[in-house]
């Protein structure tokens, strides 16, 4: 949304000020309903304090998924594409898409197609809708097309949110289980500190331990939180450039438990977004392109690149497949099946199944499996604290009782 100074007279007097609204024509329209009649009209440049702050994508995905089954069911209903995109921005909640629908709008009332309106939006549009949009132009089947890319985002998002999941509940408890130890360590073994002093004697090896531990941690406490910070500035440096990015992916890739679960949410993203594009008659090479792109992981993008090169060379689209440890020998033997079938597209989408399937299943035994082994790491190290502290308390109790 913009901000647009006007002058102009209504009824009574002369009247000034200043207004939002998605353009020129809809401000002059909601001044003309407030009974103003315009006789300036100026965009006001954006300044810090006026400009809309947005941090990654325009919309969130769950919404653009909505969007699009929205847009898909307009069309159907027999709604045209420019009074579709214009109720569609009245609802979206973003108002950075709704500015991005409006101008949309606007390229359309202009002549132009909406797979052209849509690659001046790089930031809300990506390679794969613009070209599947363009697939239903020529086909004269947008609404098909846009259900399509509402079944492939979705499939793609509840994949992810899985993995996320899977991957969340063990990191937050341990996160949760170094807090309560660095408090116990921190805090509540010094207290006792002085207590075994006074007591004299030698103390058990766990105990001793435990008093070293938290001494050192009270000492340099410091070093943990450089610790932290240097581990996150690395990740975030190694994923700023392609090389550091394919080495961080190829670690976590080959991760015991979790790196087989991101590798199959990895393929499963490849050959469904490969499986909507041959669906949509994109080109092969230009598929292959767009796929590189979009997948997320360094590994499986370069094998993707390098097929792409295969092909233009006269060679096979799985040769770069074959053997490579991140590709399981299930896709390049479907791919090949699918090529001399014809059916490349259905098989593509086959093996997306079977790995959306797959990372279900994982999930749910990952799920089972580490929520008792949390708990029991968890309950295991605050006891073995709790002990150290408890072992010379009781050799005292013993020597008292012998007195």
């Amino acid at each position: 949304m913009a901000r647009y100074k006007y002058e102009g007279r209504d009824a009574k007097s002369k009247r000034s000020g200043v207004i939002i609204a998605a353009n020129k024509r809809e401000a002059a329209l909601k001044l003309k309903n407030q009974g103003i009649r315009v006789t300036n009209l100026t965009e006001q440049a954006e300044t810090v304090l006026t400009k809309e702050i947005h941090l990654g994508k325009p919309i969130k995905r769950t919404q653009f998924i909505m969007f699009l089954r929205q847009f898909s069911t307009l069309l159907r209903a027999g709604v045209t594409i420019v009074e579709s995109i214009r109720i569609l921005s009245l609802q979206v909640e973003s108002k950075l898409f709704q500015k991005i629908l409006v101008s949309v709008g606007d390229e359309l009332r202009g002549g132009g197609s909406l797979s052209d309106a849509l690659t001046k939006h790089p930031k809300a549009f990506e390679p794969l809708v613009i070209n599947m949009v363009k697939a239903g132009e020529m086909s004269g089947t947008v609404d098909d097309s846009l259900d399509r890319l509402a079944d492939h985002y979705e499939k793609a998002h509840m994949t992810k949110q899985k993995v996320i999941s899977a991957m969340s509940y063990p990191i937050v408890v341990g996160v949760v289980a170094i807090g309560v130890i660095i408090f116990l360590l921190a805090f509540v073994v010094p207290m006792f500190v002085d207590l075994f002093a006074s007591v004299g004697g030698e103390l058990p090896w766990l105990t001793l331990f435990v008093l070293q531990a938290s001494d050192f941690i009270v000492k340099y406490w410091y070093a943990f939180i450089l610790l932290a910070a240097a581990l996150v500035v690395s990740v975030l440096l190694l994923r700023s450039n392609k090389e550091g990015k394919f080495i961080l992916d190829s670690f976590l890739l080959r991760l015991p438990i979790f790196g087989d679960l991101m590798k199959k949410s990895a393929l499963s993203t490849l050959t469904r977004t490969l499986s909507s594009l041959f669906s949509s008659s994109v080109p092969i090479l230009q598929a292959l392109t767009m796929t590189e792109k979009i997948v997320e992981n360094e590994v499986i993008s370069r094998v993707v690149g390098e097929s792409k090169k295969s092909l233009e060379q006269g060679g096979s689209l799985t040769d770069p497949m074959s053997g490579h440890w991140a590709f399981p020998p299930l896709i390049p033997h479907m791919i090949a099946i699918g090529e001399q079938t014809g059916s490349l597209d259905a098989m593509l989408e086959k093996v997306a199944d079977f790995y959306e399937k797959e990372v279900d299943a994982s999930t749910d035994r990952l799920k089972a499996l580490i929520e008792p082994l949390m708990i029991v790491l968890l309950a295991g190290l605050v006891g073995t604290i709790v002990l150290a502290i408890l072992l010379p308390m009781f050799s005292l109790f013993t020597e008292m009782d012998n007195l």
